[in-house]
């Protein structure tokens, strides 16, 4: 009995994307699938609901980002933008907007499989609303609002608790700045960024092992953060 292959979504209109991506997403155990324009992408991932989008911002019909933000309207499996490398605007964007991470052109293949990876086991594993979430010796109870590290309850400060209870619930997944602020401070102090670097940075001196080198709390330069799990 053959096995089902996880189905890849590739939304690109570059004929060049998917003759390289194809073969090397076959080769890695996935079905690839295929849609050359915004429209033709979301028909897609209604009918096929795949496993996984890979998404490029730059189609020649709509936005990628309107892809994107009519894709999360009913899709809730993982998204990967593809962006050029100086588009940075428009990554920040994609991931306030509900992307799960992206892959900046020119790529490597391995890199898109990584993140492939990555993409998938969050979709397995992560709590949408509570449960427990684990990171190393770190342990968030987000039911009981409780933290522990190497088995000692960890002492938050409201906000220090609200940040890392936000990535937690989207472990793995990047967060951008302003999805942060938003959400933890409010719409009021959406470039108020300093706020969020000072939380991080207590977060970390409380649970890193290495706060200068951080494992868990990882920044991504320019866009925001995420919790490794």
């Amino acid at each position: 009995m053959t096995a089902v292959r996880p189905q890849i979504l590739v939304i690109d209109d570059e004929p060049q994307i998917h003759r390289f991506l194809s073969p090397a997403l076959d080769a890695a155990g996935y079905e690839p699938k295929r849609a050359d324009s915004g429209q033709e992408g979301v028909r897609a991932i209604a009918l096929w609901n795949p496993d996984a989008v890979v998404l490029d911002l730059g189609l020649p019909d709509m936005d990628g980002k309107d892809v994107l933000t009519r894709a999360r309207e009913f899709y809730k499996g993982p998204i990967i933008i593809l962006s050029a490398r100086d588009r940075e605007a428009e990554k920040i964007a994609a991931l306030d907007l509900g992307a799960n991470d992206y892959v900046e052109k020119p790529f490597g293949v391995g890199e898109l499989l990584a993140r492939i990876r990555a993409g998938l086991r969050q979709g397995m594993l992560t709590p949408v609303a509570g449960g427990v979430v684990t990171a190393e010796d770190v342990i968030i109870d987000l039911d009981r609002r409780i933290v522990t590290r190497a088995g000692e309850r960890v002492k938050l400060r409201p906000k220090e608790y609200d940040v890392l209870a936000y990535l937690a619930r989207n472990a793995g997944k990047v967060l951008g700045h302003v999805d942060l602020l938003k959400t933890v401070w409010g719409a009021g102090h959406l470039h108020d960024v300093q706020y969020l670097r000072v939380v991080i940075g207590q977060l970390r001196h409380k649970l890193e092992k290495d706060p200068a080198q951080p494992a868990l709390l990882v920044t991504e330069p320019g866009i925001g953060y995420r919790l490794a799990t």
